[in-house]
C-alpha cells in the first residue's frame, strides 16, 4: 500500500501571489495577512489550535436534529396527530434540506467566509432545535426542523473544504477527527433522548429541545475564528491549468457522478436506519429505551471506524475493497432485521454499524478526488447536494410502505436492494484519478 498523501495535496503556496479561493474568504495576500507577518504568524498559531476544536464541536451537532426525532418517533407523531407516510415524509426532510442548501455552501463562503458560514450554521441549528418542540403542529415542527437542517447542510458541505485547506498533509487523520465526531453526536443524541426524556416528567417537548444547549456551544469556537480570516491560507495554485477559463466542470465528471451516486445510497440507509430503526425494534416488542439503545450502538460503532476508515483510505490506491466490505454488512444487518429482529437485535446493530461507515469513507474520497481546496468545494457541493436529492424518496418510500403492508417485510427488502448498487459506484468512485485530470484528459 502506498500512502495517498501525495495524490491529495498540492504544494504550499507561494505568499502574496494567490488570488480569492473558490471555497473561502480572502486570500492571505488580500487580506494583507503575509505568513512572514509575525501578527499574522501568531494569529495563524492560535487558530490551528482552536480550529479542531470547532471542527469537533461542529460535527458533533450535525445529527443529533435526526437522531433524536428517531428515538422520540412514536411520541411525536402521536402528539402532533401523524401518519406514517406523513412520518415518512419528515425522516426525507434532512434529505431535502441537505440537497437545497448544501448546493448554495460554496457560493456563500466565497462571499462571507468559511467561518462566518459555519458560525451562521451552528446558529441556525440552535434556533431549530429550540423552536421545534413547541411550533404546535406539523408544519410549524417541519419549518423549524428544516430550519436546523439549513445550517446542517453548509455545515456539512464546508467541512471537507476546511481540512483541505487548513491541514492539506492531514486529509486522512482530520476527516476521521471530524467523522468520529459526528458519529459520536449521531450515538450520544440516539442513546440519552429517551432518558433525558423520562428525567424531564416523559414531556417529547423537553425531550428534543435540550439539543439546542450542544448546537449553543458549538456557536462559541466560531465566534471566535470570525476575528482570524485574515490567516486563513490562500489556495494553493492548482497543478495544472483550469479547464476551460471558468473552473471545472463538475456536472460532466464520471468521478463526481460516482461520488454522488454513492453518497445519495449511503444517504438513504442512513437516514431510514437514523428515522425507523428504533420503531422496527419497537414493532418487534422491545422497549423504547431498549431501541433507543440498539440505535445508538448502531450509530456509536462510527466513533472508532470515522476515524480508522478515512486513515486506511486514503493509504490505498483503490477505495472500492472498502465499500465492498461496508456495503456485505449492511446486507447481513437487513436479513437479520428481516428474519430475526428481536432475537438477534444486537447483531444487526452491530452490522449495520459497521455499514453506516460509508459515510466517513465517502468524505475521505471528496477530498481525495479532487487536487485543489477549489475542486474540493465543487466536488463536495455536488456530490452532497445531488446526493441527497438522490436519498429524498428512500425515508419517505419506507414510512408508505409501511403504512401500507402494516409490517417491515417489504421495507427492508428495499433497503437491501438498494444495498447493491451502493456497493458498485462505491468501486467506480474509489478508482485512483481526480477530477482535474479528468477534464485536462478530455
Amino acid at each position: 500500500m502506498a500512502s495517498d498523501n501525495i495524490r491529495t495535496t498540492t504544494p504550499r503556496s507561494i505568499p502574496g501571489t494567490e488570488t480569492d479561493s473558490a471555497a473561502g474568504g480572502g486570500a492571505t495576500a488580500a487580506a494583507g495577512g503575509n505568513p512572514a507577518d509575525p501578527k499574522t504568524s501568531s494569529t495563524r498559531a492560535w487558530v490551528m489550535r482552536l480550529l479542531p476544536v470547532g471542527i469537533v464541536l461542529a460535527a458533533l451537532n450535525l445529527r443529533p436534529a435526526v437522531t433524536s426525532l428517531g428515538a422520540l418517533l412514536e411520541e411525536v407523531r402521536d402528539g402532533l396527530g401523524m401518519s406514517g407516510s406523513v412520518a415518512g415524509l419528515l425522516t426525507s426532510v434532512p434529505s431535502l434540506c441537505f440537497a437545497v442548501f448544501g448546493v448554495m455552501a460554496p457560493r456563500l463562503a466565497r462571499r462571507f467566509g468559511l467561518s462566518a458560514v459555519v458560525c451562521t450554521g451552528m446558529v441556525a441549528i440552535t434556533a431549530g432545535l429550540l423552536i421545534r418542540p413547541y411550533a404546535g403542529n406539523t408544519v410549524g415542527f417541519l419549518a423549524a426542523t428544516a430550519l436546523a437542517l439549513m445550517g446542517i447542510a453548509v455545515s456539512n458541505v464546508l467541512m471537507p473544504v476546511l481540512v483541505k485547506r487548513w491541514f492539506p498533509d492531514r486529509v486522512g487523520p482530520m476527516t476521521g477527527l471530524y467523522s468520529m465526531a459526528l458519529a459520536l453526536g449521531t450515538s450520544l443524541a440516539a442513546a440519552v433522548t429517551v432518558p433525558v426524556t423520562d428525567a424531564l416528567g416523559g414531556d417529547w417537548h423537553s425531550g428534543l429541545a435540550v439539543w439546542a444547549a450542544l448546537a449553543a456551544v458549538a456557536v462559541v469556537p466560531w465566534l471566535v475564528l470570525l476575528r482570524a480570516r485574515s490567516a486563513e491560507p490562500a489556495e494553493p495554485a492548482p497543478a495544472a491549468p483550469r479547464i476551460g477559463g471558468s473552473g471545472l466542470r463538475i456536472t460532466r465528471s464520471r468521478i463526481a457522478w460516482a461520488l454522488a451516486v454513492f453518497f445519495g445510497l449511503q444517504s438513504t440507509a442512513a437516514y431510514i436506519t437514523m428515522g425507523w430503526m428504533a420503531q422496527i425494534y419497537r414493532d418487534a416488542g422491545l422497549s423504547a429505551g431498549t431501541a433507543g439503545l440498539l440505535l445508538a450502538l448502531t450509530m456509536v460503532m462510527g466513533v472508532p471506524l470515522a476515524f480508522v476508515i478515512p486513515r486506511v483510505a486514503t493509504r490505498l490506491l483503490h477505495q472500492g475493497p472498502i465499500a465492498v466490505v461496508l456495503g456485505v454488512c449492511g446486507l447481513a444487518g437487513y436479513a437479520g432485521l428481516y428474519l430475526a429482529p428481536a432475537g438477534g437485535a444486537w447483531a444487526w446493530a452491530f452490522l449495520l454499524g459497521i455499514s453506516n461507515c460509508a459515510f466517513p469513507l465517502a468524505l475521505t474520497m471528496v477530498g481525495m478526488r479532487a487536487r485543489t481546496g477549489a475542486g474540493v468545494a465543487q466536488l463536495s457541493a455536488f456530490a452532497q447536494s445531488t446526493g441527497y436529492l438522490i436519498s429524498i424518496p428512500g425515508p419517505l418510500l419506507v414510512g408508505v410502505l409501511y403504512q401500507h403492508s402494516g409490517g417491515w417485510g417489504q421495507p427492508l427488502a428495499l433497503m437491501a436492494v438498494l444495498m447493491v448498487p451502493q456497493i458498485l459506484v462505491g468501486i467506480l468512485a474509489g478508482r485512483n484519478r481526480t477530477v482535474e485530470d479528468e477534464a485536462a484528459a478530455r
